[in-house]
């Protein structure tokens, strides 16, 4: 490893990055579905559960059918809303007809975060194999806010949330809002 003069002897720098980024992000969780309620919708609950256990804010849940323009207009609202810096969708990444979350955060992105979608779907793999391929999971930077759109189970919500999003959310928002 490299010593740069302004480092201290021994420092792991990416952690001191990391450390510097936003500690609390406050979050919208939104689960796209046809049939589930606030009541029956364990994974955006679950969602909001990892989020907040690891010291984020969850600022709302909702539930919406799978209908473009809705998921569009609420996805805009809270990207336009300066209390939302992350929002986590589940639901609607697959590939049948009414599937269609991946498709309208896609037209949002500004920033594609390709390694989020390459990551879940890798890990995936490893739990249940080739059905992973059929994830259309996907994030990125929707000019200020992070978007992260995950499949409906429970089991990825529980993936996404805990391996990917919860480890490095403070820090990515801590890069785009130096």
């Amino acid at each position: 490893m490299v010593h740069h003069p302004h480092q201290r002897p021994g420092a792991d720098p990416v952690a001191e990055h990391k450390a510097a980024g936003k500690a609390r992000v406050r979050c919208l969780v939104v689960t796209i579905s046809d049939t589930r309620t606030l009541a029956t919708d364990k994974s955006g609950a679950r969602a909001a559960e990892l989020l907040v256990a690891a010291g984020h804010s969850v600022a709302g849940r909702q539930i919406l059918p799978d209908e473009p323009g809705q998921i569009h207009a609420l996805l805009k609202a809270g990207m336009d809303n300066p209390e939302t810096d992350a929002i986590i969708t589940t639901g609607g990444t697959g590939l049948a007809p009414r599937d269609v979350t991946t498709r309208v955060v896609d037209t949002l992105l500004t920033r594609r975060l390709d390694g989020f979608g390459e990551l879940f779907r890798m890990l995936s793999f490893e739990e249940i194999g080739s059905a992973a391929m059929l994830s259309g999971a996907t994030g990125g930077l929707a000019g200020s806010t992070m978007i992260f759109a995950l499949p409906g189970s429970t089991k990825a919500v529980e993936l996404g949330v805990s391996r990917l999003i919860v480890p490095e959310l403070s820090h990515i928002l801590g890069l785009i809002r130096e």
